[in-house]
């Protein structure tokens, strides 16, 4: 039996369509999670091309690693902008209070 090396998975290789980015993006801040929404951000960075990301959004692309890296915390501004330049937009939609 042969054993070799797993490839490590990423998820960023398999968000090939807007729609999926935008799909995937809608769960985790369905979630809430505000380290899980910033990850997300990162990997659908990445699916999309981080280059082309941070020109759209008018940042660096080393910043735009750090901002969405696992110790970045950022502006909401920012993220506003790296929404827009993903091609996605936010909504809002009423939750049933219980």
């Amino acid at each position: 039996m042969k054993t070799g090396k797993l490839k490590k998975f990423d998820a960023a290789e398999h968000l090939t369509t807007p729609e999926a980015r935008a799909e995937y993006l809608s769960i985790v801040l369905a979630d809430g999670d505000p380290a899980e929404v910033r990850d997300a951000l990162n990997i659908v960075a990445r699916a999309q091309g981080m280059s082309e990301v941070a020109r759209a959004a008018g940042v660096t692309r080393e910043g735009l690693y750090k901002t969405l890296g696992e110790t970045g915390n950022p502006e909401f501004a920012t993220i506003l902008k790296v929404i827009g330049a993903l091609g996605i937009r936010l909504s809002a939609h009423a939750v049933d209070a219980k």
